[in-house]
């Protein structure tokens, strides 16, 4: 996840023929929102131009020049019109600085009393100049949803809010790292995907055996300080049944550990592990606890070596901040036909549940594995409340990344199976899954608990270009 404080690139631009004192004001205005918000601004020093905006060529390229030199820090670009501005000076200043950014446009409002000559700002109508410009120019930009607003009103703070989260969305995933540990289930077909069109993308996937994680594991003492920290969280963690041996405890934190260990040495930022069966028969645990609790700290984690899934969840990471799950899309509900059960053995995240956590032995795979070797699944219901879903899928044959999103809500309804389990509702559920099988989507999906469609819709599909189906309701 991002460590650093978001950062805009800001343009305050102005014409000359207009009041070149709203410029000024419009510049510290905005200078003081970003403040009060904890957002850093790059800009160019008031005195480098007149009134401290940018207008000109010789303006654009000083703008574009310093931006340059802050590109590492940048995570968007910031238009602001306290007047007409100049649309020149803008879409000059963005393709000189060539920083490939998410660009927010905002336009001051003009106020019905303040329409002479000394006061007026007319930048309703620049603001129209100013996108055209960036449409012959191919910039993507955001716009805001009021097409003029001030920038102390509460309308732009949650603009700003939102625009951040496109930005994280963009460029966490452009220079993600997905950690791919193990092989994915010989039947699993469904979940290939390219690592070449995930690095086109910017998505970069390292690979390691299972083998060298297991050997990592069982190198580990268990008087190991790391060790003994991680049992104590595990402890802490969720319930665990008082049948459950120390040992099997035990192996689970020194996995644990051993994952912890090659994700940090990497610099990863998600991962899809084979959770089944060599783990099982080879180990002697489950790893979903593994990956539930570095979902908690931040590090999505997907099963069945889900690469693709893993990239789902970081997406609805970055957009919300908040842990996202991994399910299957399961099982239907009666006969409710807008609402399914969504399940796995499970991996979630604590917060993710909602609920008190029983920590105990794989269910399914216990049945015909042996209980004893399966210790590690996270159990309980999802509790009730928003939901974003979302699904990143790279389509070979086409050589593109396409994706769905959308929104729903998890129900209060109980369901007795095993693993975590939840009810979602979806608006026109039927005609999402008709579009998922016909357009060959997985059966995995990434869920949060928080409304962030349309950021994941804005970031993969306005600055990413991926072909992103965003599903009504």
């Amino acid at each position: 996840m991002p460590s650093h404080k978001t950062t805009f690139g800001v343009i305050v631009s102005t014409r000359g023929f207009f009041p070149a004192s709203l410029a000024a004001r419009g510049r510290r205005a905005i200078l003081q929102k970003l403040d009060q918000m904890g957002i850093a601004a790059v800009i160019p020093p008031e005195q480098a131009t007149p009134h401290g905006a940018i207008e000109t060529y010789r303006d654009a390229k000083l703008c574009a020049r310093l931006f340059r030199e802050h590109q590492d820090d940048l995570d968007g670009i910031l238009v602001i019109l306290p007047n007409f501005g100049d649309e020149q000076g803008v879409v000059q200043t963005i393709d000189l600085a060539r920083l490939d950014l998410p660009v927010l446009v905002q336009a001051c409002d003009d106020d019905l009393d303040a329409l002479d000559l000394e006061h007026r700002r007319d930048a309703f109508c620049g603001k129209l100049s100013v996108c055209n410009n960036l449409y012959q120019y191919n910039i993507p930009f955001t716009n805001t949803r009021l097409h003029t607003c001030p920038i102390d009103g509460d309308d732009f703070t949650d603009d700003l809010e939102r625009f951040a989260a496109v930005c994280r969305v963009v460029k966490g995933l452009r220079r993600a790292r997905i950690g791919a540990i193990g092989a994915r289930p010989e039947p699993f077909h469904t979940v290939r995907f390219s690592e070449k069109i995930l690095q086109d993308a910017g998505i970069k996937v390292i690979t390691v055996d299972l083998s060298e994680i297991i050997a990592a594991a069982r190198q580990l003492d268990d008087e190991a300080a790391e060790v003994k920290d991680k049992l104590t969280q595990i402890r802490a963690y969720g319930t665990i049944p008082a049948d459950i041996p120390a040992e099997n405890i035990a192996k689970q934190a020194k996995l644990s550990v051993a994952i912890d260990r090659w994700m940090l040495e990497n610099e990863l930022h998600a991962s899809a592990i084979q959770c089944w069966s060599s783990i099982q028969r080879n180990y002697g645990c489950g790893v979903c606890l593994t990956m539930s609790m570095m979902g908690e700290d931040g590090f999505p984690s997907a099963c069945e070596m889900d690469v693709a899934g893993a990239v789902s969840m970081l997406a609805l990471r970055l957009a919300s901040g908040r842990p996202p799950g991994f399910v299957d899309w399961n099982n239907n509900f009666r006969d409710e036909r807008d609402k399914c059960i969504v399940t796995h053995c499970s991996n979630y995240p604590k917060s993710f549940m909602g609920s008190p956590l029983e920590i105990a032995n794989l269910d399914i795979l216990g049945a015909s594995l042996g209980s004893d070797c399966c210790f590690g699944a996270v159990k309980g219901h999802i509790a009730p409340g928003s939901l974003t879903y979302t699904r990143i899928s790279t389509d070979d044959t086409a050589g593109v990344i396409k994706a769905y999103v959308g929104e729903g809500r998890f129900t209060d309804d109980r369901v007795d199976t095993p693993g975590g389990i939840g009810v979602c509702e979806i608006p026109d559920l039927q005609n999402l899954l008709d579009y998922l099988c016909q357009n060959g989507f997985e059966h995995h999906v990434a869920m949060v608990r928080d409304n962030v469609a349309d950021i994941l819709e804005e970031a993969f599909e306005k600055y990413l270009a991926w072909d992103t189906y965003h599903h009504p309701g």
